[in-house]
């Protein structure tokens, strides 16, 4: 049995992506933390750090909220893509780690850091709600 993995040249073109996504996800997180240092004075424009009516305390602690759930899931993309980019350097990027075949390459386009194929991605997702 052979081992699967993509030609140089397409782990190359799938590696300038992936680092494409890496630094606009960093650039994102960046943005989030700078604005978290700044915190709700600077950034409300109000001379005090706290808002003087509480629909502006809800609309602040909303925003925050927001950036942290934000910052949540740029953080999961980056462990995704690093981890990604380690399948590449190993030659293992774009194939199913469960069934060992090839991850189409409409899926890897959407999602340049897909672990599984679809067929085994949706059954992983069957056997995870099965557990809960």
């Amino acid at each position: 049995m052979s081992v699967k993995q993509l030609t140089e040249k397409r782990l190359e073109k799938y590696k300038e992506i992936l680092l494409k996504e890496k630094e606009e996800t960093q650039g994102i997180i960046n943005a989030i933390n700078d604005i978290q240092k700044r915190g709700s004075k600077e950034s409300s424009g109000d001379l005090s750090a706290y808002s003087q009516h509480q629909a502006d305390q809800g609309s602040d602690t909303d925003e925050s909220e927001r950036r942290v759930y934000i910052l949540e899931k740029e953080l999961k993309n980056i462990k995704y893509i690093n981890s990604a980019l380690k399948r590449i350097y190993d030659k293992t990027y774009g194939v199913c780690e469960i069934c060992g075949e090839y991850i189409a390459a409409n899926r890897l386009k959407i999602i340049p850091y897909a672990e599984y194929c679809i067929k085994c991605m949706e059954e992983e997702e069957k056997r995870k709600r099965r557990k809960k």
